[in-house]
């Protein structure tokens, strides 16, 4: 074990320090090997080892951090002698934790990333708290939700402060309120289902006591305000109640109202850009590269707010350039959020990301961005986990620290700082890409869901597999996630969900279009073993899935939210048993006909067949079911 005798100004560093002992694998005493600590304001990072003594040159706090875990890797890989010098690319640099997707990270876990995220370098992180944090008078703001207390939060925030590390707080102010505004406390806020009620001043100040909880617990001056994807807007209850107004002129007069609040807070504000591009464009599309944003906008928009440009597909760097520099036509540099995409499906899909992130970060350094943030989105109740995007905060990290990213120092940064390959994190991404689908997964297709969530007698994916091998494919990268687990490192838990879930598929990805075939066929033997054997064999694959994803939760998550997976497995079993208890019917003829197998399969998606990929599904309800889960009014 490497033994540090730390010579220097470190009274501001030996708590974080302190806190990494644990997960770098070191010891600090008087009689180690000399590290001379020097902080130097406007410097780059370098970091020394020369004649038996190191020597570490940082400006930023979390500098250090990334500069002291760089010298201890260099020392665990037995190098005698080094100088690396590292020049930090932006500003700020940080992921966004989605926490209102169902998935609270627990306090312990967050700290656990914090540490991670500082040894990374990473200099600041959102938290994306739609309703999942504490206010006064709102007993059922974030009810039953698994919200941060107050304290928790201050918590987090302080405990940040060690690696010099500021959390942001991410909220809504205008849509995306769905949770909140579905309780009748919250009806008189209420515009559409996620919309607030605006030209309301009960929501004016609903909104002010949202800013004034969101920001009190932490240190950091800013808070991001939201105002995404508000397309309903002024269409529900206002509507009603004051007629109809450009959707544009709305969400001005509401922005500079917000923005009002937020300077009364001695605040500053941050907020989703892609509502402003959306209205300048006749089609919607709120970032095409032939969008011309109209005088007004740009003269109607607040100049006391940061927009943020948001995309996580394009893989052009072009397109950024060009969305960017329209950003600057409001006459303020922008911010930048791109993604890692964890949502929607259970694997991580580093081929897409990675291929968006780099062409995206590449554009930011040849426009100057100078605030970068990636967000870890949690969709449709989160069956994935924060730490599977670890290689992809790696990827920010090394781009934040370098003109290019060196893909082998990638590898390495990532072992180092997380304790998995990064072949194993590249694992992940083959959950979604069975045969039908393109190596790295650039078109978006999510098949390890909804195969998954599918149910076996309607099959309403089935026509997408039709023809295609699914079985040795799924039993061959089960063999593989097994034989790349390394059972001492700390975040080997996260690959159990996806062996067990790979063990599942093999069977279940496939068995809907026997079943089919069977049935047109009258083969009442094969029918017979589908029923004996392999959907019973399927129910006890998909028990140990659920175990093993029940565990991976509640060791990365607070227990809310849990349920909504485990009503999903609860549905999963129970549609496997009357499957089997059906054929069983049809095969002993106590029924003349299995009426859902009768009925054509058909492309979930239109224009899409196996030959192009097998189609993208965001929601569970669709997936398990074609008939009616709830019944919401239009809008409201």
């Amino acid at each position: 074990m490497l033994d540090i005798r730390l010579v220097g100004d470190t009274s501001e560093l030996m708590d974080g320090i302190g806190e990494l002992k644990g997960i770098l694998n070191f010891t600090i005493s008087d009689s180690g090997i000399p590290l001379t600590i020097e902080q130097q304001e406007g410097s780059n990072l370098r970091i020394i080892f020369k004649d038996g003594q190191g020597k570490i040159i940082y400006n930023q706090k979390v500098h250090f951090f990334r500069a002291f875990g760089l010298y201890i890797e260099q020392m665990q890989e037995g190098k005698i002698e080094f100088d690396l010098v590292e020049s930090p690319q932006f500003s700020t640099v940080g992921p966004m934790f989605d926490l209102s997707r169902n998935a609270v990270m627990k306090m312990s876990a967050f700290k656990d990333m914090i540490r991670r995220l500082a040894v990374m370098g990473f200099n600041s992180a959102m938290l994306y708290m739609e309703d999942t944090f504490e206010i006064d008078n709102e007993p059922y703001f974030g009810y039953m939700r698994g919200r941060y207390s107050q304290d928790e939060l201050k918590a987090l925030d302080d405990y940040a402060d060690f690696y010099g590390i500021e959390l942001i707080p991410c909220i809504q102010t205008l849509a995306h309120l769905e949770e909140f505004l579905k309780w009748s406390a919250a009806s008189r806020y209420k515009d559409t289902r996620g919309a607030l009620l605006l030209e309301s001043e009960e929501t004016y100040l609903f909104i002010e006591n949202m800013i004034s909880s969101a920001s009190k617990p932490f240190r950091s001056k800013k808070i991001h305000i939201g105002m995404d994807e508000a397309e309903e807007v002024g269409r529900g209850i206002y509507l009603n109640k004051n007629g109809h107004k450009p959707r544009f002129e709305l969400m001005a007069t509401h922005l500079q109202r917000v923005l009002d609040i937020v300077e009364k807070n001695g605040l500053e504000a941050m907020m989703w850009s892609d509502m402003f591009l959306k209205l300048a464009n006749s089609s919607g599309d709120h970032y095409s590269k032939e969008t011309e944003i109209p005088d007004y906008i740009i003269e109607m928009t607040p100049k006391d707010v940061q927009l943020m440009y948001w995309q996580y597909n394009a893989t052009d760097k072009d397109h950024y350039t060009k969305i960017l520099k329209k950003h600057k036509t409001f006459g303020r540099m922008p911010a930048f959020a791109g993604g890692i995409w964890v949502w929607n499906t259970f694997a991580t899909n580093y081929g897409l990301s990675l291929a968006a992130s780099e062409a995206a970060l590449a554009a930011c350094k040849e426009e100057g961005v100078q605030d970068v943030f990636v967000t870890l989105w949690g969709d449709d109740g989160y069956e994935n986990n924060f730490y599977s995007s670890l290689l992809g905060l790696q990827f920010y990290a090394e781009h934040a620290y370098s003109k290019e990213v060196d893909r082998e120092k990638l590898a390495k940064r990532a072992k180092f700082c997380t304790g998995i390959e990064a072949g194993a994190y590249m694992l992940l991404s083959k959950l979604d890409t069975p045969p039908g689908v393109e190596p790295d997964n650039k078109e978006q297709t999510n098949p390890s869901k909804f195969l998954l969530w599918q149910d076996v007698l309607l099959g309403l994916f089935d026509k997408h597999v039709e023809g295609l091998d699914m079985k040795p494919y799924y039993e061959e990268l089960e063999k593989e996630i097994s034989e790349t687990r390394d059972a001492t490192a700390d975040f080997d838990f996260i690959f159990e969900v996806p062996e067990k879930l790979s063990a599942v598929l093999a069977l279940k990805a496939g068995v809907g279009v026997k079943l089919k075939q069977a049935y047109d066929d009258n083969d009442i033997d094969l029918l017979q073993r589908i029923a004996t054997d392999e959907l019973p064999e399927i129910m006890g694959r998909a028990k140990a899935l659920r175990d093993a994803h029940r565990t991976q939760w509640f060791a990365v998550n607070k227990p809310f939210g849990w349920e909504i997976i485990d009503i999903r497995y609860g549905g999963l079993f129970n549609r496997l048993d009357t499957a089997i208890e059906r054929i069983n019917d049809y095969v002993e003829k106590k029924i003349d006909s299995i009426e859902e197998l009768e009925q054509e399969r058909l492309y979930y998606s239109p224009g899409i067949d196996n030959s192009t990929g097998l189609g993208w599904c965001s929601y569970y309800y669709r997936m398990a079911s074609p008939n009616v889960f709830f019944h919401v009014l239009p809008i409201y």
